[in-house]
C-alpha cells in the first residue's frame, strides 16, 4: 500500500516547507523581505498580506524599503508594522517606509535560538504524528488483507527510514538558522 507512504511523504514535505517559511520570518539581523510575510494590512476592509499591496526592496544588508502601490495605504502599513512582533520601528518619509534592522544583542540571539528550537521541535512532533497515521493506515490495510505481513514490515521500515531522514532535515535547518543567528 504505497499510497499511505505517498500521503505520509507529502505531509512530511509540507511540514518542512512550513518550517522553512517560519524560520525565514525570524529576524536574524540581516534585511530579508520574508520578515514581513506575517504582516497583513486592513486594506479596504479586507486583511491583505503586505507583499500584495507594496513592493519590498532590500537596498542594503541592514534595511528594507516598503513602497506601497497605493500611497493612501502608507499609514495603515506603518500601523501594522508597529503592532506586529518584529520589533522594528518604521520610518515614514511620505512615499516609502524604511525599516532599519538593528544588530541583535547576545541576549536576543539566545532568545531567538530558543524560538528556532521550539519551531523545530513542533515540526518533529508533526512528523511523528504523520508517521503514526501512516503506520495505522498500513496496519489497517494488512488487517483488511490488502497487504501481506512481509509487505507490512517492509512498508513500516520505509516509513521509519523516511521519518529519520525528515528528522535529520529538520535538525539541519534549525542548526543552519542558529549558525546564521550566532554569526552576525
Amino acid at each position: 500500500m504505497s499510497s499511505a507512504k505517498e500521503i505520509f511523504e507529502e505531509k512530511m514535505t509540507k511540514t518542512l516547507a512550513v518550517l522553512k517559511s517560519d524560520l525565514n520570518t525570524v529576524r536574524a539581523g540581516r534585511a530579508n523581505p520574508s520578515l514581513l510575510d506575517q504582516i497583513s494590512i486592513d486594506y479596504y476592509g479586507m486583511p491583505t498580506p503586505l507583499k500584495n499591496i507594496a513592493n519590498i526592496q532590500v537596498p542594503d544588508p541592514r534595511s528594507l524599503v516598503i513602497a506601497p502601490f497605493d500611497p493612501k495605504s502608507l499609514k495603515d502599513i506603518e500601523r501594522a508594522i508597529l503592532v506586529s512582533d518584529i520589533g522594528i520601528n518604521p520610518s515614514n518619509d511620505g512615499r516609502n517606509i524604511r525599516l532599519v534592522i538593528p544588530p541583535l544583542t547576545e541576549e536576543r540571539r539566545k532568545d531567538l535560538t530558543k524560538v528556532i528550537k521550539k519551531m523545530g521541535e513542533e515540526s518533529k512532533v508533526a512528523i511523528r504524528n504523520c508517521r503514526r497515521d501512516a503506520n495505522e493506515m498500513l496496519k489497517k490495510a494488512e488487517k483488511n488483507g490488502e497487504l501481506t505481513e512481509d509487505d507490512l514490515k517492509d512498508d513500516l521500515d520505509d516509513v521509519q527510514k523516511m521519518t529519520e531522514q525528515y528528522m535529520k532535515d529538520i535538525d539541519n535547518m534549525v542548526a543552519e538558522k542558529e549558525k546564521e543567528l550566532m554569526e552576525l
